[in-house]
């Protein structure tokens, strides 16, 4: 398979990732279906952020970046409570004397500012060969069924947490059909759960076919 074409590249951001703005060596190729609103690329990414944007591809580059942010949200969840409980100059202050509360008054700070520019990083605005992706269209929020969520992701974390689905087959289901189809992504899901691999492979097929896109067999599995 040819890869797909790089986005554009600032000369300040060169060796960055697109995700969290620390230093990558890696790129992440997103797969465009039917319904995807930009066509293939490849983003610049640090090996933790490309990991993550593998399993949360979703229905465009932009809904897998806002993944991206709420899995880095959860992994750093105690990083950036440090900013939350204390300012840097109550660490400063603070009268912890023990090795390991010592350690943790030098290094707390850094942790959190850390943690917090990754989450915050916003991406540089996307283009191919001189030609922007446009994003006017894109909505970042999401509702189903009356409910609203911050963002496709967290709806899709929300049912696969409580309903028990399987969460790359359920994101491959909405990718090939679209976000507008999210309560039919949840049925095949459902309808799915015990399904071997091979079952789920070959129903994802049957829905790019039917999309009028073939599978690429070695994205989601």
């Amino acid at each position: 398979m040819s890869p797909q074409p790089l986005i554009d590249v600032p000369f300040d951001c060169r060796h960055t990732c697109w995700f969290c703005a620390e230093p990558s060596n890696h790129q992440f190729e997103y797969h465009a279906t039917a319904i995807t609103p930009h066509q293939s690329l490849s983003i610049p990414a640090c090996k933790e952020c490309l990991k993550l944007a593998k399993q949360n591809q979703l229905t465009s580059i932009w809904d897998c970046q806002i993944a991206v942010k709420d899995e880095l949200m959860r992994i750093y969840a105690k990083h950036l409570a440090i900013g939350i409980n204390w300012t840097e100059q109550e660490l400063i202050e603070s009268e912890f004397s023990c090795k390991v509360f010592e350690g943790f008054k030098k290094s707390a700070w850094m942790m959190y500012l850390i943690a917090k520019e990754r989450v915050n990083a916003p991406g540089w605005p996307l283009s191919v060969n001189g030609i922007p992706l446009d994003n006017a269209d894109y909505e970042v929020g999401f509702e189903f069924d009356g409910v609203k969520y911050g963002s496709l992701s967290k709806a899709v974390n929300h049912y696969s947490h409580t309903l028990g689905l399987d969460k790359l087959f359920f994101e491959a289901i909405l990718s090939q059909v679209g976000r507008h189809r999210f309560g039919y992504a949840v049925r095949i899901s459902r309808i799915n759960m015990v399904s071997h691999k091979k079952v789920k492979q070959q129903v994802l097929k049957d829905i790019a076919i039917e999309q009028g896109q073939p599978l690429q067999n070695d994205i989601w599995f």
